[in-house]
């Protein structure tokens, strides 16, 4: 019998995780593995752009977790530089554009994995197209911004970056930025920046960026950017000011990239993503799966489907999605909504629902914030943590966490995450056996200490 084939659209974290696993489980003989990637790398961090633009990552292929060369040695037939520009379903084939030679083909396939990725958010507004406005999804896109800061360097004029938006991508981008040296406005339309937090935990990253002398400015919908003569942009116009920019980035978050899907028909939420079953299988396509930050998955807090843009997501779907293309089998059931992020030596944590989002399901809740240090407080080098938890009215279930401080602090969101996905009380969270020595934790670990007060809350609510 002939070989079935394989054809992946998308060479990163979802597409070549997928590949990969599907190889391991079934040789050349047996199934034929077609990969087709629109840009010049393959299986690489995009989480790790900000670390190399600001030069903590000093080489670029330091990101690169295996190259073409390296995927095409286990006979997997990757095609790069190559955009596959339709999609037939009912046909089981893609047509390819070669964006070297310009030759454009059909491909058949007996199973497709959709891979696509995300796209930063670039609003329709006047100059956002303008040379020096600078997007941080691609490796393709951080050289594309190191050119432009090397240009500015060796031209010895002012530098000034406007980040825009600030989000996980904003506050790493801010800082990125102080760290070549230049000064830094970061203008964010909401009430205070990191949204993924409520806005009281917001507005300790707000207090941490002005103490490192990021100019943040709230409330600031940007309305246009502004060029020169040149065509390059100089200033960054919003509802609440006009601010210089020798280049702009881009860090207003991203969104599914799925134009190629929905143009063929293919389901997706309402936040735009493919909508796929616990096998990673698009719903109501056998032979379709897709995985990665063009899909939704589950909240399995929320009980809804959300999209998160996020490599450690996108591995496990190729992990999954590789097992059953290869005969195996596997699974991807939900999320709680897990991430970490730093702002110089601010660490910033969430996972679970905020405020507004148990709200927007109907669930009452109660809330707990304690200040505390990440060590013991006699312990050289112990600093501020905060840590607040939300919780579910009279049955106490743990609904969120969010933590900001200082180092040691962010990476306790994991005992949180591991709680909510286990569908912990915050009174079971109390009698939780963490490690304890004074120079990792007090006696009472943060964490357990926001839980005790949040039982507190949960019976004073109820009484």
């Amino acid at each position: 019998m002939a070989a079935e084939r394989l054809v992946v659209i998308g060479g990163d974290a979802a597409g070549m995780s997928a590949a990969s696993q599907a190889r391991r489980l079934k040789g050349p003989d047996a199934l034929e593995i077609v990969a087709f990637e629109r840009g010049h790398f393959t299986s690489y961090s995009a989480c790790g752009i900000p670390y190399w633009v600001g030069g903590d990552v000093e080489e670029r292929d330091d990101l690169i977790a295996r190259t073409p060369g390296e995927h095409r040695g286990r006979d997997i037939d990757l095609r790069m530089r190559t955009e596959v520009t339709e999609l037939d379903v009912a046909g089981q084939r893609v047509r390819a554009l070669d964006r070297e030679s310009g030759e454009a083909y059909w491909t058949g396939f007996d199973k497709l994995v959709i891979a696509t990725g995300a796209r930063p958010v670039r609003p329709a507004l006047p100059g956002m197209d303008a040379a020096g406005v600078h997007g941080v999804q691609t490796l393709d896109d951080g050289q594309a911004l190191l050119d432009s800061l090397e240009a500015l360097r060796s031209g010895g004029g002012p530098r000034r970056a406007v980040v825009v938006g600030a989000g996980y991508i904003g506050v790493e981008m801010a800082e990125a930025m102080l760290k070549r040296g230049f000064e830094v406005t970061v203008v964010n339309r909401g009430e205070q920046p990191m949204a993924t937090l409520d806005a009281d935990m917001g507005r300790l990253v707000h207090e941490a960026l002005d103490g490192l002398g990021v100019t943040t400015v709230n409330g600031a919908a940007v309305t246009k950017i502004l060029t020169g003569p040149d065509g390059r942009a100089t200033d960054v116009v919003t509802e609440a000011g006009t601010y210089p920019a020798d280049v702009v980035v881009l860090g207003i978050g991203v969104e599914p990239e799925t134009g190629l899907a929905r143009a063929a028909g293919l389901p997706v939420g309402p936040h735009g993503g493919l909508l796929t079953d616990l096998a990673m299988r698009v719903v109501g396509h056998e032979n379709i799966w897709a995985g990665g930050d063009c899909v939704e998955v589950l909240d399995l807090v929320a009980g809804r489907t959300r999209h998160i843009a996020l490599g450690t997501h996108a591995n496990k779907h190729g992990q999954v999605i590789g097992s059953n293309v290869g005969g195996g089998y596997g699974t991807f059931p939900g999320v709680v909504g897990t991430a970490v992020s730093k702002v110089c030596d601010l660490e910033i944590a969430r996972t679970g629902l905020r405020e507004k989002d148990a709200r927007a399901v109907g669930l009452r809740y109660v809330t707990a914030t304690i200040e505390s240090t990440q060590r013991a407080g006699y312990y050289p080098g112990a600093k501020p943590m905060t840590v607040k938890m939300i919780a579910e009215l009279r049955t106490g279930r743990l609904l969120g966490v969010q933590i900001v401080g200082r180092e040691g602090s962010a990476k306790r969101v994991d005992v949180a995450a591991v709680a909510l996905t286990a569908g912990m009380t915050v009174e079971q969270m109390t009698a939780l056996d963490l490690g304890y020595a004074p120079p990792f934790s007090p006696v009472w670990d943060p964490v357990l200490v926001a839980a005790r007060k949040t039982v507190a809350a949960v019976r004073g609510a109820g009484s």
